[in-house]
């Protein structure tokens, strides 16, 4: 199973909007077939493995991260795919949340005789699919909030200069995220300022192109910017409060527009959430700035927290990575546990997930 779900991780990123999906394949101890969710959510992980073990699927175990489904959608159901297959037993890590599947899948497979085990290795499936299983239970994507401070919790100088605040090694895991997630977002001012290009420049990655996403509710995207010139080689989504004072030209670029309602802080991010979910997106790395995270914050809509932590000090006159937030009680703060703190290079690399 530690292997399905090693296969499984393979999909992140590219997978959207369905779940990523190891199966492992063992007859007689040996594995004969292994398969994962393949881009673009097809074909399933259960049909790649199958097709790999061949005739050795019949009488083997199947290992599989997540319930296979019950319902004819694009392709036929795995759960029909296994019976068909002969395979005798399945250990399933978790249950399908989807309405469509939610334990039907496993049903099918016990009527028809198959061994069914649930719940081998179910905390760490459910973490992989966290983002898919955040779209069908709360109806938006899984959200985490990455942040590039100095020890004092600074992005930029009082001046704006940011670049850079943590070394290469740091700013590789960063594109790592991101080929993780299926969108990276970014408020105008950081994409006014910084100019981000919002892409995965790794080696071996150049499949990796997360929808880039800019909450601008005052369309000041310049028509020059990369996120405008290049959408058409790689998405560009961005959020507005006036969708109809939007250029033709940002149309013409290969740019979506999408209103939203707007507040006293800014345009509405559970909105924007419940849009983006509408798009398809799962997991959503934000990538800044203060005044995003803050929104987020307070709207308690970030389940997970990167933090690169340069050991530098900026000073209070400088740009906080988190605006402000209002709370006058400790109680009313949002809270974190940690997942792994260690070292990218010379920074602080921690991982939280919301408490």
């Amino acid at each position: 199973m530690l292997a399905a779900l090693g296969l499984a991780a393979r999909g992140l990123g590219l997978v959207a909007p369905n779940p990523a999906v190891g199966c492992v394949i063992v007859s007689q101890d040996r594995v004969v077939g292994r398969g994962w969710t393949q881009p673009g959510g097809r074909p399933h992980a259960e049909a790649e493995a199958l097709a790999r073990a061949g005739a050795a699927a019949r009488g083997a175990t199947a290992y599989i991260t997540l319930e296979p489904c019950a319902h004819h959608g694009k392709t036929p159901p795995c759960a029909d795919a296994l019976l068909a297959a002969g395979v005798s037993r399945c250990v399933i890590a978790t249950d399908d949340p989807d309405s469509r599947v939610n334990g039907a899948g496993m049903a099918r497979l016990r009527a028809a005789g198959v061994t069914v085990e649930e719940g081998l290795c179910r905390a760490a499936a459910e973490r992989l699919n966290a983002g898919f299983f955040s779209v069908v239970r709360k109806g938006r994507p899984l959200v985490t909030l990455k942040l590039a401070s100095s020890l004092d919790g600074r992005i930029a100088c009082q001046g704006g200069d940011s670049k850079w605040i943590t070394g290469p090694l740091a700013r590789r895991r960063g594109h790592l995220l991101r080929a993780s997630h299926d969108a990276v977002m970014v408020g105008s001012g950081t994409a006014l300022a910084d100019d981000p290009r919002l892409d995965v420049r790794l080696s071996g990655l150049a499949d990796a192109k997360p929808l880039r996403v800019v909450l601008d509710s005052r369309l000041r995207l310049p028509l020059t910017h990369d996120l405008v010139t290049r959408a058409k080689a790689q998405a560009t989504l961005v959020f507005t409060a006036t969708p109809g004072a939007a250029p033709e030209s940002l149309a013409a670029a290969g740019v979506e527009v999408a209103g939203v309602a707007s507040g006293p802080d800014g345009l509405d991010v559970a909105e924007v959430m419940a849009q983006l979910a509408g798009h398809g997106v799962t997991r959503l790395l934000v990538e800044g700035g203060g005044r995003l995270a803050a929104a987020l914050l307070k709207a308690d809509l970030v389940d997970r927290l990167v933090v690169f932590r340069a050991p530098k000090i900026i000073g209070g006159d400088a740009i906080p990575a988190v605006g402000a937030l209002g709370f006058t009680r400790m109680a009313d703060c949002p809270s974190f546990e940690p997942d792994y703190r260690g070292v990218e290079g010379p920074d602080g690399a921690e991982w939280y997930h919301r408490a």
